[in-house]
């Protein structure tokens, strides 16, 4: 007995490696990894779906490499629209057509859970720019709920849950929760091109 006890206490940590092996070898799959450890090239299978859900699958994946605080506002080029507005992760910003550029958010409810807010973590009082974004044109507006977001040109600043890597704008230029949502340009300006489908 003492001897089957040894011969088993010697195959359970294979076995216990052989798991893990197999284990590591199926989180290099295809969908089941998170987004930000695969290229680029596994966009095509994003959950938003629709027209151009690949749309700028290759371009900002420098910048997404979570070395920056989300609530920083930078620039990456996103295929068909140039260079583009995004947030320290490399997540593609849009404004709101009904905001008016006014300085004043009108997303709230269900629109805010599809276009998050960029706001600021407690305890930081500015935005800051990085890249080619422009740090005279960030400002911040209060929310109802307390928080601060930020804006730039006076639009205030959202990310979009149909993106989920950095390089996607599948919100740009789609009538979504109440009004049109683009991207904005470095200087500030609204960009209405059509996203690249291919």
């Amino acid at each position: 007995m003492g001897g089957h006890d040894r011969r088993w206490a010697r195959a359970a940590p294979a076995a216990a490696l052989l798991a893990l092996g197999a284990a590591a070898c199926s989180s290099t799959s295809p969908g089941t990894t998170p987004s930000a450890s695969l290229p680029s090239s596994s966009t095509s299978t994003t959950p938003s779906g629709g027209p151009g859900a690949a749309a700028g699958s290759t371009g900002a994946g420098s910048t997404g490499s979570g070395s920056f605080p989300r609530y920083e506002v930078r620039t990456a080029t996103v295929k068909g629209l140039g260079t583009v507005l995004v947030d320290g992760q490399g997540m593609t910003l849009y404004l709101f057509v009904p905001d008016k550029q006014s300085g004043v958010s009108t997303c709230y409810g269900s629109c805010a859970q599809g276009w998050p807010p960029l706001v600021l973590p407690t305890g930081v009082t500015a935005p800051v720019a990085g890249g080619g974004a422009r740090s005279s044109l960030l400002g911040t507006t209060h929310r109802s709920d307390g928080t601060v977001q930020v804006t730039y040109n006076k639009w205030p600043l959202y990310t979009w849950v149909g993106d989920s890597v950095p390089g996607q704008a599948t919100g740009q230029g789609i009538d979504n929760l109440g009004g049109l949502w683009y991207v904005l340009s470095p200087s500030g300006s609204t960009i209405t091109a059509k996203p690249a489908t291919g």
